[in-house]
């Protein structure tokens, strides 16, 4: 994320005050797949114009994928035979669907880079009663394609340009989750490329039925993150609870209207009590309020906490923290909701908070307006999570505060980001999807970002300073207990494997998958026997 998109979040954060398809592809998609594979499988080789396109094809550019060669496949059949091929002649494989990963799980060491940006297709599957996304569909296509062909969404991220296949096998969240749930909690049915101990490639098709043979590997694409167990092509959505089969009725529907507003508080002002108590109040709002089936449970903040930037002259802006908030207007008394929530937060802090008109939009503008697109998140930027079960203690908020409030050539370019998570979400037991953290309220992110001219070192350890000491009492590292849930796999930070780093006596794989990591041990045994898909961040058969 570079600084300018760091800026146009916060800014644009304040500036926000068909028919049924049958089972399979449409004439159109059809037309185009077949066009796709018409001479074979995509293959980009160096030395090929389009190979330069592809290496780029990424948002954080810390880093660069250069294998031997990109295989651009149009259909499941096509990865199964580029799978098949890497793995006869010993090339180390990766996949992408995307290009949004934390960390370079895509690029270290891979051979060969299987990039799935032609596989986009959002349909109805009839036989299976459920809508198939493909794993390179975009979230923005995604909605823009289940809403204006049957009035029906899912609940996925806020980040337009980010792909279903590592979103949703990670867990997916966004701005309705606090009202539906997870996006997995939603997972019908998922078709992996897998590789047997043979060495053969094939696809297989594992659904929510526990009656599926393959079921282990269905669960473990609810939360066990990509890359792990083989490649998604594709995704079958439908909600549990639905019955019939009446596509504008199997999955969520979104708020006609969504009403948005904003606060804002200066730095200028702002004391360490002032701080302390921003944070408590913005926690303790979201532990009060995340009873499923409230008004309170449709309202989705994201507290943005911005390092105060220099300034030349004391009456200059130094920036301020933004929370914009949006809420379901259809809801009883949105606007007093939504009110109250930011005088909940804002409840003895000095100074007060600016709160500018809140604006009304239909759902689809809402989406588009508030989402960032692959292009503007791109930059050079190091993040790091954890889930949040309770407020942030005075020390930990003290640790951000000393980080953030005073200006300097870092600091200015590191964000706290606090985002309203719970309500629906922590309805299901922690056993039954991978995503075992189900207590928390808020999720947190740590971030910093840098240009092109810097090589980062300092901004990288700026960040790894506030992260350890923020969890200090738990060897530097988001240990679940207490306030803390452990870390959001979709958030990968390869730091929190590093004893460097993680002095906790807790093993990553506990920070990210809690008590589900040995049945995600024994789901990886079976599927991936070879340990062919891997990286920092792998899911292991054995502990190592």
């Amino acid at each position: 994320m570079s600084e300018v998109t760091r800026r146009r979040l916060i800014g644009g954060a304040a500036a926000a005050g068909g028919a049924v398809v049958a089972a399979g592809l449409t004439p159109v998609a059809a037309a185009a797949r077949a066009k796709l594979g018409e001479f074979g499988p995509v293959v980009v080789r160096r030395g090929d114009p389009r190979y330069e396109d592809l290496a780029v094809r990424r948002t954080n550019q810390r880093f660069r994928a250069e294998p031997e060669y990109f295989h651009v496949p149009g259909s499941t059949e096509q990865v199964v035979a580029a799978v098949n091929e890497a793995v006869r002649a010993g090339r180390r494989v990766t996949v992408r669907s995307g290009g949004h990963c934390y960390e370079n799980f895509v690029g270290d060491g891979a051979q060969v880079v299987i990039d799935l940006c032609e596989m986009t297709e959002v349909y109805y599957d009839e036989r299976r009663r459920a809508f198939a996304i493909e794993a390179g569909t975009t979230l923005m296509q995604a909605y823009r394609t289940l809403y204006f062909g049957w009035g029906v969404t899912i609940p996925g991220g806020q980040c337009g340009g980010v792909a279903a296949g590592g979103h949703i096998a990670g867990g997916g969240y966004g701005p309705l989750s606090r009202r539906d749930g997870l996006t997995i909690d939603y997972l019908e049915a998922v078709e992996v490329v897998v590789v047997d101990r043979s060495g053969r490639a094939r696809a297989v098709v594992a659904s929510r039925n526990p009656a599926d043979p393959n079921h282990d590997l269905w669960w473990a694409h609810t939360g066990g993150g990509g890359g792990n167990f083989g490649i998604v092509t594709r995704y079958w959505m439908r909600d549990p609870a639905a019955r019939g089969d009446d596509p504008g009725t199997l999955l969520p529907k979104p708020p006609a209207t969504v009403l948005s507003g904003v606060a804002i508080w200066s730095w200028n002002g702002m004391t360490k009590e002032s701080f302390r108590r921003l944070l408590g109040n913005y926690a303790g709002w979201h532990e009060r309020n995340g009873v499923p089936g409230s008004p309170q449970a449709s309202l989705f903040g994201s507290l943005l906490v911005p390092g105060r930037r220099p300034t030349a002259k004391p009456e200059d802006d130094p920036g301020g923290i933004v929370l914009p908030a949006q809420i379901d207007a259809d809801v009883p008394d949105a606007e007093r909701v939504l009110r109250e929530h930011f005088s909940a937060v804002g409840e003895g802090v000095t100074p007060e908070a600016y709160v500018p008109a809140f604006e009304r939009v239909p759902w689809y503008q809402a989406v588009r307006t508030l989402s960032l697109g692959a292009e503007s998140e791109s930059g050079r930027y190091k993040g790091k999570s954890a889930y949040l079960r309770k407020a942030l203690t005075d020390e930990q908020a003290d640790v951000a505060y000393d980080a953030l409030s005073v200006a300097g050539e870092i600091s200015s370019s590191g964000l706290l980001w606090l985002l309203s998570y719970g309500g629906q979400v922590n309805r299901r037991r922690p056993e039954e999807t991978a995503t075992a953290e189900r207590q928390s309220v808020l999720k947190m992110i740590h971030l910093v970002s840098w240009g092109p001219d810097q090589d980062g070192v300092a901004h990288l350890e700026w960040v790894r300073q506030l992260h350890r000491r923020t969890f200090r009492a738990t060897g530097g590292v988001p240990v679940p207990g207490g306030n803390c849930g452990g870390a959001y796999i979709n958030y990968p930070d390869s730091d929190h494997a590093d004893p460097e780093w993680n002095t906790s006596g807790v093993p990553w794989s506990t920070i990210y998958y809690g008590t589900n990591y040995a049945r995600l041990q024994r789901v990886k045994a079976r599927w991936d026997p070879r340990d062919i898909f891997r990286h920092a961040l792998a899911v292991r058969a054995k502990d190592s």
